[in-house]
């Protein structure tokens, strides 16, 4: 069949673009250059603005969309966006990536198999890397896109329902990682006072939830950098030390004598579709965050740089989860493994201090997905008037009250699903089905058309025919995310299960 079906077109949304211009995505919004000789087409005119806004006297038109056009309308703002360099946007990616859910790896290849697990995380990591270099490659066709809503909408031919759709999925998502991490501050809590602690769990969540709201209310992803770079370092350093504390102590946690620790090359041959989808989501979450991509090129000065951000960090996921996995399952086995690993460590000291180290992302990472969504809400509302660029009292008290709104639906989500491993699966099932595949699968299949007109698949010979095939099959795989993912998510969450 002809993929005819992604053929351009679709009407903008903003209301005061030129009418002369509807003829051409392309005939006057500026794109990104990928390369000295290839110049990119839009698959769709802007539906949005950029998120910058012209300084005092500066005249605003939706016209020019280039990044260096944006630079220039904020350099006068109190408030700048377009200032992250590439090293501030890995160290961004590095707090997203490095953190708790590496833990779950040696529970998942426990499950899988130490050779399946290990082949399933590189796989994972070149189809994020994959999925990821087609994001940035629709941002620089179209600069002035702010979040991944923008894109959803553009996706569908700018149809309203898509934007509210993806919103919706958007800030579910992001608020579910916030109320996870709001859980795991209250088990870390729960553990470093026991058995002596005085307070409930409930009340351990909202002292995480209250300590994250304040840590979130810096505006600009360049204020949470160095921040971003605190928590990745010493998440490593956790990680690290769960890796030596496994080999040094005697025995695992609930050791019994006589029955050894039991690393599976491959996985028993009574593990069931559910207990491996289910690892399999684990790894799968762990690696997907393109969600937040489109949102960290949208404040970057050289959206071109981005790839370097992007390798840096898929080089260090695969060495630091593989070791993290494998070791940590080779010292405990399937018999005494549990998710996350410091479950695992025997020496309650031991335990303690590694799982120290992960305060700062178990904050962090909270605060990076609730700044993202206050973000999007925060620019669905004051779009293009002041409050964007300046420091007034209606905008900083807006942000305020909306990150106020997400931490307690955050907070709310935490008690009502209080599940590490299922939460992980049923996230991965539901978001990262859209977030991790299908929307850039069909985001290949609009720019090539773009490009190369409808029977690109034709014109480009094996290349185009190749591209085109792989990518429906990330749309396949993402369709398999969702139905087998939310079956193995639901049937987990059932008594008796």
């Amino acid at each position: 069949m002809a993929l005819g079906f992604f053929r351009g077109g679709g009407s903008p949304t903003e209301k005061n673009i030129d009418p002369e211009l509807r003829e051409s995505p392309n005939s006057a919004y500026d794109t990104e250059t990928l390369g000295e000789n290839r110049r990119m087409n839009r698959i769709d005119r802007p539906i949005a603005r950029p998120i910058v806004v012209p300084g005092q006297g500066e005249d605003s038109t939706p016209l020019q969309m280039s990044v260096g056009k944006q630079m220039e309308l904020e350099q006068d703002n109190a408030i700048k966006y377009r200032t992250c360099g590439w090293f501030k946007t890995a160290a961004l990616l590095f707090s997203e990536y490095i953190c708790l859910a590496i833990m779950s790896f040696p529970y998942s290849y426990s499950v899988l198999g130490l050779v399946p697990g290990l082949i399933l995380t590189v796989v994972m990591a070149g189809l994020v890397l994959y999925t990821s270099l087609i994001v940035w490659e629709f941002c620089l066709r179209h600069p002035e896109v702010r979040d991944v809503c923008d894109i959803g909408q553009m996706l569908f031919w700018g149809q309203k329902w898509a934007w509210w759709f993806t919103g919706v999925m958007f800030i579910l998502n992001n608020t579910f990682i916030q109320g996870f991490h709001c859980l795991v501050g209250s088990k870390y809590l729960n553990t470093m006072t026991y058995p002596n602690h005085m307070i409930c769990t409930v009340a351990f969540s909202a002292i995480v939830a209250v300590v994250s709201f304040f840590a979130s209310l810096p505006r600009t992803f360049s204020g949470l950098a160095r921040l971003a770079t605190v928590s990745a370092f010493f998440t490593f350093l956790s990680v690290l030390l769960a890796m030596i504390f496994a080999g040094i102590e005697a025995h695992p946690a609930g050791y019994e004598p006589g029955n050894e620790p039991l690393v599976l090359s491959i996985p028993k041959a009574s593990t069931t579709f559910v207990a491996g989808m289910n690892a399999f989501m684990n790894i799968s979450y762990t690696f997907i965050g393109q969600i937040t991509i489109p949102s960290f090129i949208a404040e970057m000065k050289n959206p071109r740089d981005f790839p370097k951000a992007l390798w840096a960090v898929t080089i260090a996921e695969v060495i630091v989860f593989s070791l993290a996995g494998s070791i940590v399952y080779a010292y405990t086995g399937t018999q005494y493994n549990v998710s996350p690993a410091f479950g695992s460590l025997g020496n309650v000291t031991f335990l303690k201090i590694s799982f120290s180290f992960m305060i700062p992302t178990i904050i962090f990472l909270g605060v990076l997905y609730a700044s993202v969504s206050a973000r999007f809400i925060f620019f669905s509302i004051f779009q293009g008037t002041v409050h964007m660029g300046s420091h007034t009292v209606v905008g900083w008290a807006s942000w305020a009250a909306i990150l106020a709104g997400l931490w307690v639906l955050a907070f709310i989500i935490a008690e009502v699903i209080p599940f590490f491993a299922d939460l992980l699966s049923l996230m991965s099932s539901l978001f990262d089905s859209f977030f991790g595949f299908i929307f850039w699968g069909l985001a290949y299949l609009r720019m090539r058309a773009a490009d190369h007109g409808p029977y690109f698949w034709k014109i480009k010979g094996f290349k185009g025919l190749f591209g085109a095939v792989f990518n429906v099959i990330l749309i396949g795989i993402g369709l398999l995310f969702l139905s087998g993912g939310t079956y193995v998510s639901l049937y987990l969450d059932c008594p008796g299960s």
